[in-house]
């Protein structure tokens, strides 16, 4: 009697065991299975996760206001930077479903399955091809200062600015038409997030949305370096000779370069964050990506848009007060907008 019901406790045991470890347990074989790992490793992933997301949407925001509200800011780089702060802005808040997908379950249905997978591509693609026009105003500004007034306006940039987004929204509806078409098609499983490229369709990707960006970028800021380089030493040779007109004109020479520095950092540390992405991508025949082969080198990417403000509030001294400003609801104040930010 006391065997029959050990017996019976431990497959009762056991049943729920097998059904705790199902994303979906009323759906038995056909929901997908949870990754298994311990609580306290959960946790701190959790924890650690949930940190950064918050993090990175609370600081892409204060730049987005900031970049917005004071007229000083509307510059065309700065622009750019807004451009960036947006794109980073989404990541932050689209981590909120990787935090949902630490167990290897999702559980909000194909439609938003396919709309997270779809905007994350948006995103990263818009922040690579923000990364290239910042090269290209970083190039104008120091190769070719004396007409970058010119070519470079608030105008332009807001025109190559959407068209970034826009060309990264449409090769992504091509790339992703079948997924799109049909979300969920390539589940396996109820609780499964997972889209596929093909082949072919991911080579498109990989050299449109990284590769030949990248070229571009390495090769801009070569030249940028070079002329940097060049121009910095002209300066220090010429110092004592300089009237107050030419120390004027040397002053801004030595802003753009510290600009030039300072978005140079964010994109060497914007590759170190994407490259094992891409990697990954190209490990199969087929692109999969989905949170359980991909996980951390998506967080990685993730983390990079937390950086990004980390690195304007060491390096931008108007980010650091329109910080205080935004804090204090100083920008609440009738024509705060003209502050005095720089």
């Amino acid at each position: 009697m006391t065997s029959t019901a050990a017996s019976c406790l431990l497959f009762l045991t056991m049943k729920s065991l097998e059904e705790a470890e199902l994303c979906f347990p009323e759906l038995l074989n056909s929901s997908c299975r949870k990754a298994i790992r311990p609580h306290s490793v959960s946790m701190l992933t959790y924890i650690l996760l949930s940190s950064i997301s918050l993090l990175t949407v609370t600081l892409n925001l204060l730049v987005i206001i900031s970049i917005s509200h004071f007229k000083q800011l509307h510059t065309p780089t700065n622009l750019l930077l807004l451009s960036l702060a947006v794109s980073d802005f989404f990541v932050g808040l689209l981590m909120c479903f990787q935090i949902v997908l630490i167990d290897g379950c999702w559980f909000f249905g194909d439609i938003m399955c396919m709309l997270y997978q779809y905007l994350g591509y948006i995103t990263t693609s818009a922040s690579v091809g923000t990364m290239v026009l910042i090269s290209v105003d970083r190039y104008v500004a120091i190769c070719d200062s004396l007409h970058y007034l010119n070519k470079v306006t608030q105008k332009r940039v807001k025109i190559c600015v959407c068209l970034c987004w826009i060309c990264s929204a449409f090769l992504h509806s091509l790339l992703l038409k079948d997924n799109l078409e049909k979300p969920g098609r390539y589940n396996s499983c109820f609780g499964e997030c997972v889209i596929v490229i093909d082949y072919i369709s991911g080579l498109a990707d990989l050299f449109l949305t990284f590769i030949g960006p990248v070229t571009v970028i390495i090769v801009l800021y070569m030249r940028v370096f070079v002329v940097a380089v060049f121009q910095a030493r002209a300066m220090r040779s010429h110092t004592a000779a300089f009237s107050v007109k030419s120390s004027v004109r040397v002053t801004a020479k030595k802003s753009e370069m510290k600009a030039a520095r300072t978005l140079g950092v964010v994109i060497v540390v914007f590759l170190m964050c994407l490259c094992p992405y891409y990697c990954v991508s190209l490990t199969g025949q087929d692109t999969l990506i989905n949170a359980s082969t991909a996980a951390f080198v998506i967080c990685l990417v993730f983390f990079n848009s937390c950086l990004n403000p980390v690195i304007y509030a060491f390096f931008y001294p108007w980010f650091r007060k329109s910080i205080r400003l935004i804090v204090t609801l100083k920008i609440l104040q009738p024509g705060s907008y003209v502050t005095n930010i720089l």
